[in-house]
């Protein structure tokens, strides 16, 4: 019953909040934090320590998400405390004060990994980054109640040839799940790699379309140690295998262009849905429920 409850409570937030836009871009260089900027671009490939938080980002009231613009294009987590918009204001680093206060914090470690659903390759013997590359570029949109980021990666070396991979990456109002695609802008089929990363003492829930992961993450950026969700959900239509490399689960895409999933997050200071039990009967109920 109390499960049932929070659930229907949850549901009814939802509803509320999906009438308004309660989603946000953030894209900005380290020198100038006050002038937002739509697109970067960079040869090299690597704007990680000239751009704010690192790369561009996205958020809706639940969650903040970043891509890393360097040849680890791994997906990362701002994870929130309380329901709200927030990247604007404290630019992914609120200070430990103000997250003692109540406002989000960095508590997602990436390490060498994809993170939560970020994209690499897949050569039939190991993964393949989407690097070097002869030109990277991202950008941010904010329109109607989503908001999304983009980042192209061009010439990337792949089974003799070389390939311009797109990967976008969506949040909507009112939804945890965000929702993650990537592109092959190529004539020929190529094989993705995604996954979700995890760290030593956490719980792992793996199913045949899902993982959850929840607890702490080695993360030293964030004024106190929080326990923290994570999921990822596919199709396994278009998968063909998964792999456990012992830092990360992975799934290999089958041959295509294109393929989509979605990933979510919460943690442990939320005021509802602030524990494993709790983030997976919420992430399977919206499921169902869209």
């Amino acid at each position: 019953m109390k499960i049932q409850l929070f659930l229907i409570l949850c549901v009814l937030h939802g509803s509320f909040v999906a009438a308004q836009n309660m989603t946000d871009v953030s894209l900005f260089l380290r020198s100038d934090s006050t002038k937002y900027l739509g697109h970067v671009s960079s040869e090299s490939g690597d704007l990680y320590n000239v751009l704010g938080h690192h790369g561009p980002a996205i958020e809706n009231e639940w969650l903040g998400l970043r891509l890393y613009f360097d040849r680890k294009a791994a997906i990362d987590v701002y994870s929130k405390a309380n329901p709200g918009l927030e990247l604007c204001k404290f630019k992914w680093y609120p200070t430990p004060q103000q997250q003692m206060e109540g406002k989000g914090a960095d508590y997602y470690k990436v390490g060498p990994t994809v993170g939560l659903g970020g994209i690499r390759l897949w050569d039939g013997e190991k993964v393949v980054p989407l690097h070097p590359v002869s030109k990277r570029s991202a950008r941010v949109v904010k329109e109607g109640s989503v908001s999304f980021m983009e980042m192209l990666s061009e010439d990337v070396p792949y089974r003799n040839k070389k390939v311009d991979i797109l990967v976008r990456v969506t949040v909507y109002s009112g939804i945890r799940k965000a929702k993650v695609e990537a592109f092959a802008l190529t004539d020929d089929d190529l094989e993705f790699v995604t996954g979700i990363n995890y760290h030593p003492g956490q719980q792992v829930e793996n199913k045949d379309d899902r993982i959850f992961t929840w607890g702490l993450h080695p993360e030293d950026v964030a004024a106190e140690k929080v326990e923290l969700g994570s999921a990822i959900f596919v199709n396994p239509d278009d998968f063909s295998q998964t792999k456990d490399d012992g830092f990360q689960h992975i799934f290999i895409a089958k041959p295509a262009r294109y393929v989509s999933f979605f990933i979510s997050s919460a943690n442990g200071k939320e005021p509802v849905i602030n524990t494993l039990e709790r983030f997976i009967d919420f992430s399977e109920f919206e499921i169902n429920l869209h």
